[in-house]
């Protein structure tokens, strides 16, 4: 059964060429483009940097020089990839989610962080943390139309599944494999079939869809 990959490049041509090397049909149908905004740095110093996805790195600009004196942490190893690229040297990345990066980042001390988000964001938030958001990039929609057959679609974000279920006339002809709860959640009913990933990244996500083409597969036999 074929994927739909709905998240922007490069990471939707990313998570397609992951699952061809998994042996799966994949096509990127993105959702949305992420494109650089203005912006300039606070008049105030920070303990540490927040990056809860790549895209703050890519499309960061040149200001991004000014913060590679600080410790920067990063929710997944895409995420510590790009920081890396982007001349930063001490990175702690997590493989959890926004929150556990954070409490991981107040575990070694850290109470004064710049959280470098998209113009649309979820906020998080620890007691006795000052976080100071500040965005660099926006994902805005592109006006993709999501193929109508019988497919599995890879949502990336809340945002994602929202827009999805927007788009698609009849959900019942395709299965969801979502990247966490709140992604499912944000999806709604209706689905022909739908599974949660493991944990919130492409790896697990892949292993979702395997599961749920497996489950395809025992229905026709």
């Amino acid at each position: 059964m074929k994927l739909l990959v709905l998240r922007p490049e490069p990471g939707a041509s990313a998570t397609v060429a992951r699952a061809h090397a998994l042996g799966m049909a994949a096509e990127a149908h993105p959702l949305f483009a992420v494109r650089a905004l203005d912006w300039s740095l606070p008049d105030e110093s920070f303990d540490a940097l927040l990056v809860t996805s790549a895209n703050a790195m890519r499309h960061g600009g040149p200001l991004l020089r000014r913060l590679h004196a600080l410790p920067l942490y990063a929710v997944g190893e895409a995420t510590a990839r790009a920081a890396r690229e982007a001349g930063f040297g001490t990175i702690v990345a997590g493989e959890g989610d926004a929150a556990a990066i954070l409490a991981r980042a107040v575990a070694d001390g850290q109470t004064k962080l710049l959280h470098l988000v998209g113009r649309e964001h979820k906020a998080v938030e620890q007691a006795g943390v000052r976080i100071v958001r500040l965005p660099v990039y926006a994902a805005e929609e592109t006006g993709t139309k999501v193929p109508e057959g019988e497919a599995i679609a890879l949502v990336h974000s809340p945002r994602a599944a929202r827009l999805l279920a927007a788009r698609v006339t009849d959900p019942a002809r395709l299965r969801l494999a979502a990247i966490s709860p709140a992604a499912a959640a944000a999806a709604g009913p209706g689905w022909a079939a739908s599974r949660i990933a493991a944990a919130p990244n492409d790896d697990a996500l892949l292993a979702a869809a395997a599961s749920l083409c497996e489950e395809e597969r025992g229905e026709r036999a």
